[in-house]
């Protein structure tokens, strides 16, 4: 049976991987941050983003480099990838929105729509479903939204000041941008040449109403990889899944 969204669905995404992650050092003073690999998988971060987004019909990929730009490409090159990869690196510092947009253009189909990623992010829900999430809202860009826990233990209390229950880690009462987008193919010209488009461009579109927030579903894994921190609970939760 024909799926009728399929024809709206990108094919094409780019994975933004030039942050310097100093966070996470010492992993991060050898190779850049989507080269970090998650303890006990063997691939490193964006070797697992390349393969989710294979799984969700993307044949191509545009992956912006930077810090270290030369141990990302190396591995590229030496490793049987399941999408057709190409590298740009930034002359100068770009800022997010500019170094998007500069990925943006290297893209193969500029009339069609495109996922992309940060290249720390480590999780795995239906790109498909996000999709059509989008074109269903007729916006020009959607954000997966996601609940992350919170890194303390929460306390219930009642309406006396009574306390009832200890939560270890809950879920944030708050959404956040987990750093996966669908966008558009007019969204590209609406990006800065230089700057942060998540103060330009998309409160401009909250404005008109274009910008939609896709609830990532519960059970899906996400996280963001920042913190030697969060390698250590990313192994750990894998582990617990069976992955």
């Amino acid at each position: 049976m024909t799926d009728p969204n399929a024809a709206s669905r990108p094919v094409q995404a780019v994975i933004l991987a030039g942050g310097q992650g100093s966070r996470l050092r010492p992993y991060t003073d050898d190779r850049p941050k989507p080269m970090v690999e998650i303890p006990g998988t063997g691939t490193p971060i964006i070797g697992h983003q390349l393969a989710w987004l294979a799984e969700e019909g993307v044949t191509d990929v545009v992956v912006s480099c930077g810090h270290l730009a030369e141990v990302l490409q190396e591995w590229l090159d030496s490793v049987d990838l399941p999408v057709r990869v190409t590298t740009v690196v930034e002359k100068e510092p770009l800022g997010r929105g500019g170094g998007l947009k500069y990925a943006a253009a290297h893209l193969p189909h500029p009339d069609r729509a495109w996922y992309a990623t940060n290249g720390d992010i480590w999780t795995r829900f239906s790109l498909r479903d996000m999709a059509d999430f989008h074109t269903e809202r007729d916006a020009i860009a959607t954000l997966a939204l996601a609940r992350p826990r919170i890194p303390w233990g929460a306390v219930q209390t009642d309406g006396f000041g009574h306390i009832t229950d200890f939560i270890e880690a809950p879920p944030s009462t708050f959404e956040i941008n987990a750093g996966v987008y669908v966008f558009s193919p007019e969204f590209a010209a609406m990006l800065p040449e230089r700057g942060d488009h998540e103060r330009t461009t998309f409160p401009h579109l909250a404005r008109e109403r274009r910008l939609a927030g896709f609830p990532i579903p519960q059970g899906a894994y996400w996280r963001a990889i920042d913190t030697a921190k969060d390698l250590t609970e990313a192994a750990k939760e894998l582990a617990a899944l069976g992955r």
